[in-house]
């Protein structure tokens, strides 16, 4: 497979070089973080010396046998060339025994311009925040979006076409890649994705207590993306399936699978009231490829959810914060605030071609007090406005074609 260059990641990279801060590259594993990181460190070489430039993989056996932070600590520094400005990577640097002292003292060397990759919220846990406040800045990346899942495809085909492929398989990059050449083997590599998350993320560092339990959980989430959660429910769901697991431990288990970054939570924002809600949150999943590696599921089972994942992921990527929207008895799909503050409403549908589909999704729009933008995203060929509410192709938005370039 072709290199595909994550460009508004690598812009973000050389925004920040030589800026005061730890450059903290965070995601699920395997979404290309250390691809990322390479292809930054290569650009930065054409320009400075490869003396200045150190780069360590702590996922590499060798590395894991150098010793603790402080062993690492003045190995850094013995190779650092004196009067320069350094540039140090550290793949999976939370792999190090005490590697928060690590950080901190690579970061207060004046000579040094930090970047470290995690894959779990360890590496920005509350310890190490507050060990570095105001320090690290953290760049969370997901996996391919269509716009480059569709770049790295071999063979040119219809954008329809491709969004049923991207919904089904995976937009994990190795993934990808290897979906061109067997399906079969595209799945064992997203379960063997999956386990490697549970025992290097999730089993290894966090108590999980009893696995089946943690797996019914993790099966229930993603079965239900799109709809509102709490531990409560999700408790009393698997106690009716004969499954019993308590409203705390789901908590402790929620919380894990978010820090893994295997999960995105979207809190729920009372439009009317301007007030953040704590309850009924739903959870994305990173890549839909995983629903159907763990469960089977197809296309055809809850399409319209799969595309509310899709559609939120796409969100962040393009650096809004993003909540649920509610507003009295009704909700809207997502309240989005883009880097600039401002405010848009946006719906998601897969289709609005019936009339009361269409007043349905419309509705909740009606109850808004404001006027800020709104729009229905459906995948009907079809665009327009409906009093103000501007419906746009969702496969053209997330190309970000023609009419549909908002943010």
């Amino acid at each position: 497979m072709q290199t595909i260059r994550r460009k508004n990641y690598e812009a973000i990279l050389w925004q920040l070089k030589d800026k005061r801060l730890i450059k903290a590259v965070t995601g699920v594993r395997r979404c290309g973080k250390s691809t990322l990181l390479n292809l930054f460190r290569d650009s930065l070489a054409q320009s400075v010396p490869s003396s200045q430039i150190q780069s360590y993989n702590f996922e590499a056996p060798e590395n894991l046998r150098v010793g603790d932070w402080l062993d690492w600590y003045d190995k850094i520094c013995t190779n650092l060339a004196p009067g320069k400005a350094n540039y140090i990577f550290l793949d999976e640097a939370q792999a190090i025994p005490g590697f928060e002292k690590l950080l901190d003292g690579l970061y207060v060397r004046p000579d040094v311009d930090l970047y470290v990759t995690g894959s779990n919220a360890r590496l920005l846990s509350s310890e190490l925040a507050t060990l570095l406040t105001g320090r690290a800045f953290e760049i969370n990346i997901l996996p391919f979006s269509f716009a480059e899942f569709v770049q790295a495809q071999p063979v040119a085909q219809s954008p329809e076409r491709l969004f049923a492929e991207y919904l089904q398989t995976s937009s994990l990059p190795q993934a990808v890649d290897l979906a061109q050449t067997s399906r079969q083997i595209m799945t064992g590599y997203l379960r063997e994705v999956y386990a490697s998350i549970l025992e290097k993320d999730l089993a290894s560092k966090r108590k999980i207590g009893s696995k089946r339990a943690f797996q019914n959980v993790v099966n229930f989430v993603i079965d239900s993306i799109g709809s509102p959660l709490s531990p409560h429910k999700i408790a009393l769901r698997l106690q009716q399936e004969d499954k019993a697991v308590d409203s705390r431990t789901v908590d402790g288990y929620l919380s894990v699978l978010t820090g893994s970054y295997l999960f995105y939570k979207a809190s729920r924002y009372d439009i009317k009231g301007k007030a953040h809600l704590a309850t009924q949150e739903k959870y994305y999943l990173v890549d839909t490829g995983l629903r159907h590696a763990l469960l089977g599921k197809d296309l055809a089972a809850d399409s319209g959810h799969l595309l509310e994942n899709i559609v939120y992921l796409e969100l962040l990527r393009r650096g809004n914060q993003v909540w649920l929207g509610k507003i009295g008895n009704a909700e809207v799909d997502f309240v989005v605030r883009d880097p600039n503050g401002y405010t848009q409403y946006i719906q998601v549908a897969q289709t609005v071609q019936q009339a009361e589909t269409l007043a349905r999704e419309l509705a909740p729009f009606d109850k808004i007090p404001d006027h800020n933008p709104r729009f229905l995203l459906t995948m009907d060929l079809r665009s327009g406005s409906h009093n103000g509410v501007k419906q746009l192709n969702v496969v053209d938005w997330l190309l970000g074609e023609g009419e549909a370039r908002i943010p």
